[in-house]
């Protein structure tokens, strides 16, 4: 039973990295079309990172399994901010700029799409070993 707990704990941390994932890119959706009077002011897009769990420093003390995954740190997009000349614009600066996010909608729905895709393995994982485990309780009362 242990190996098992430790599949539901492994794939439980890459289920809540996913989520919050697919929770940042939805923000850069959300904000892909605003714009800023300045550069400074302008959206950036977030890019999740990663860390694996390979130790028991890098785990809850105790922690009965080792492995998984967890989300290190969120960062800005360092791709640069497009300036745009629309003098009319309420957010134009005095040269009439205004200045879009550097969101590219397009990357961020492939990043939806994996970020989807690797969840769902996650849960199918889940419910093998959860079918395993059953399986297994049955064997054992015949």
């Amino acid at each position: 039973m242990r190996s098992l707990d430790s599949v539901f704990g492994i794939a439980g941390t890459a289920l809540n990295a996913q989520t919050v994932r697919m929770n940042t890119t939805a923000s850069n959706l959300a904000n892909a079309t605003t714009v800023a009077k300045s550069e400074a002011e302008a959206f950036r897009g977030k890019r999740t990172v990663f860390k694996a769990l390979v130790d028991e420093e890098m785990t809850n003390a105790g922690a009965p399994y080792l492995g998984g995954v967890k989300v290190h740190q969120i960062k800005d997009d360092p791709t640069p901010i497009r300036a745009l000349y629309d003098p009319g614009n309420p957010s134009a600066d005095e040269n009439g700029f205004v200045y879009l996010s550097n969101v590219n909608e397009m990357q961020e729905m492939v990043e939806m799409m994996a970020a989807s895709r690797s969840y769902q393995n996650n849960v199918e994982v889940v419910n093998t070993a959860r079918q395993l485990m059953m399986r297994t309780l049955d064997i054992t009362k015949s």
